[in-house]
């Protein structure tokens, strides 16, 4: 191991045994997903006075589905974010497998099973996007970005400018529908059991612990003994099974399959996974936060919506929270680096001056 590899290990086990030298409240209740949550509950406490309509049942219905494919990617975005990698071909997987579900339903495959080579079509995509970040070794910024390309190509190239709406009834209805007595949509059901396995398998294994490891530092990752290539592809491999997911809801809840469906969606995943307190430089996040967020974009664009405000207004406000987030981590991480820098004597000095 290189000297600057070891500094590199010295300073992430540093920052972890810092992090958990304080007090368990600090440790809950001083964080930035914390603040998301605090933010979240003070945006629908305005939005609900202020706004008019907001705090009708129907709100929080056409909320959820609104935000499902956003919350069910956000899932496997938190966890390749956290290794220090990134998945921007996610929305054009969405339009991939929306398009590959509507392509069999018209080709007379049931739509079960179309829905299935939908999400098949998925894992394919996102194993040849961890076989080139892991494999082959190109950055995963640029191998994405490249497939963002290529899926969307490849979805409207299947059915150009027409649209697939002829689903069975009972598919729509239901990707539609509430849970009997509540104003809950039933998407909330599969995202939930997600939710509970990505929750487990982040923070209660080994796999989870070495995802942490190699946004810390990959390097002292493999020393330990993680697998980094192994852990990335399946990452990989999981965005864009989750993703194919969400296009097959998309499909089901618009009623329409297009080559343009969920264009920009990848950047909304990332906003609500970076507000939600994960780190862009890997090594840092928690599932709650990115949760906390996605509801916070959802409501904030809910409720402006709401107040007659364009997309375009949305967008901007969605942006700009974007960079704040980032900003803010930047300007606490330097300030703590800063307050934690051991003062220099009177010799140190001298020495540097000399």
């Amino acid at each position: 191991m290189t000297e600057t590899e070891t500094e590199t290990a010295t300073t992430a086990s540093a920052r972890v045994v810092r992090d958990h030298d304080r007090p368990l409240w600090r440790r809950v209740v001083l964080t930035r997903e914390s603040a998301i949550v605090a933010l979240l509950i003070l945006v629908v406490i305005v939005a609900s006075a202020t706004v008019r309509g907001f705090g009708q049942p129907i709100t929080l219905t056409y909320l959820l589905l609104d935000i499902a494919p956003i919350l069910l990617i956000g899932l496997p975005m938190t966890l390749v974010l956290i290794t220090g990698e990134i998945d921007l071909s996610v929305g054009s997987m969405v339009g991939l497998a929306s398009v590959v579900t509507g392509v069999g339903v018209q080709a007379g495959l049931p739509f079960e099973l179309a829905a299935l080579l939908a999400l098949l079509v998925g894992v394919v995509g996102g194993a040849f996007n961890g076989f080139l970040v892991t494999v082959v070794g190109l950055p995963s910024l640029a191998v994405t970005i490249g497939t963002l390309a290529l899926f969307r190509g490849l979805a409207v190239g299947l059915l150009g400018t027409t649209a697939v709406t002829a689903f069975p009834q009972a598919w729509t209805s239901l990707a539609k529908a509430r849970i009997a007595g509540t104003t809950i949509p039933y998407i909330t059901v599969p995202f939930l059991i997600l939710l509970v396995i990505f929750a487990v398998l982040l923070h209660f294994t080994p796999f989870g612990r070495g995802v942490y490891a190699i946004g810390l530092s990959k390097d002292a990752a493999r020393f330990s003994g993680v697998d980094v290539e192994r852990t990335k592809l399946i990452l990989f491999v999981l965005s864009g099974l989750v993703s194919a997911l969400a296009g097959v809801y998309y499909t089901l809840r618009f009623g329409s399959a297009r080559g343009d469906n969920a264009t920009g969606l990848e950047l909304q995943v990332i906003a609500a996974v970076v507000l939600g307190g994960v780190s862009v430089f890997g090594g840092r996040g928690q599932l709650y936060g990115v949760v906390a967020a996605a509801l916070l974009i959802g409501v904030l664009s809910s409720a402006l919506r709401l107040a007659n405000v364009t997309s375009d207004v949305i967008n901007i406000i969605t942006g700009v929270l974007l960079v704040l987030s980032v900003v803010t981590a930047s300007v606490l991480t330097w300030l703590q680096r800063a307050r934690r820098r051991p003062p220099r004597t009177p010799r140190a000095a001298a020495s540097t001056a000399t």
